[in-house]
């Protein structure tokens, strides 16, 4: 996902060409010859008002969204949340009325509206949010999903050495991984662009770091919008990055749905395929031309990327 600067301002706005509704979308990519059978769907809902005009598809009126989420046929949802503390019992009813699986539970909540970061100098605030991310994942475990943590990595600025802030950052992260296992799940760790963090950007440095941190059940959010910035062969870091990718966001070249920009779906899609990957792909994406034109973009895509898969598991 994307975050506010570190002054607070909102950085939301991607450069996205203006798009097609779905009827005129861009062509779509050949499907692959093999079809894959794990791979699952799933699309993007924020219920966090303090993240308005970010990359999710749906905001707002929850059951007309969930009707369209599961008409469409996506396998689940990634959640956004403003907090573990709910009360959310309505939206866990509504999910399941709908067989909707929860994909992931975002922690950006954390930074948005109460500024935290796992790498903060200061060991009060770092505690602070040490504890705000353990209550998401508790909470995401109660979905059978895990956590994600992105824009709570922080970032180093010119004050402080990147070595130190990343020792803060394993140090979060190999306990948050512990925590996580505890509740059975893995943590997802997402590199973000050069524009969003100071850090790790590339699956590479983020994989060899992950394995160097001791946090055998973190897992990698690659996210193809990010990497279509930062990487030189998108499936190549897919195919290097292997069992250590644990979720994957196709969001294309500008942050819309994919086949609204440049990156080429098909490529990374291969390369999910010859890893075995079995997650999820889900759909960050910005909700242009609106939410229901994104989604249906979104899941005809996945459908020609992974023909088969889209709708195995909500048959029955």
């Amino acid at each position: 996902m994307s975050i506010p600067d570190q002054a607070g301002n909102a950085a939301w706005h991607y450069p996205c060409a203006p798009a097609a509704a779905a009827d005129n979308a861009p062509p779509l990519p050949p499907p692959l010859s093999v079809p894959t059978a794990r791979i699952r769907s799933a699309v993007t809902l924020s219920l966090a008002a303090e993240a308005r005009g970010g990359p999710f598809v749906f905001w707002d009126d929850l059951d007309a969204t969930l009707d369209l989420i599961a008409e469409l046929g996506f396998d689940g949802v990634e959640l956004f949340l403003p907090g573990p503390d709910g009360p959310y019992e309505q939206l866990a009813s509504r999910l399941a009325a709908r067989n909707l699986a929860v994909a992931g539970v975002g922690t950006g909540s954390g930074w948005i509206i109460h500024r935290l970061t796992l790498t903060d100098a200061e060991p009060s605030r770092r505690a602070q949010a040490l504890a705000f991310v353990r209550a998401m994942i508790d909470l995401a475990a109660a979905w059978n999903a895990p956590a994600v943590v992105g824009s709570m990595q922080g970032r180093c600025g010119s004050d402080r050495g990147r070595a130190a802030v990343l020792g803060l950052l394993g140090e979060s992260l190999g306990e948050l991984a512990a925590h996580a296992a505890g509740r059975g799940q893995f943590l997802l760790y997402e590199p973000l662009n050069r524009y969003e963090t100071d850090l790790l950007h590339r699956q590479a440095d983020a994989a060899a770091w992950l394995r160097s941190v001791g946090a055998p059940n973190a897992r990698l959010l690659c996210d193809l919008f990010h990497m279509n910035i930062e990487e030189a062969d998108l499936a190549g870091a897919l195919r290097a990055a292997g069992p250590l990718v644990g979720h994957v966001h196709l969001a294309d070249s500008n942050r819309c749905a994919m086949g609204f920009g440049h990156t080429d779906g098909a490529a990374a899609a291969a390369a999910l395929r010859e890893i075995g990957y079995g997650g999820f792909c889900s759909a960050e994406v910005l909700p242009l031309p609106d939410s229901a034109a994104a989604a249906r973009q979104a899941i005809a895509i996945f459908r020609q990327l992974f023909p088969g898969a889209a709708v195995s598991q909500r048959i029955g």
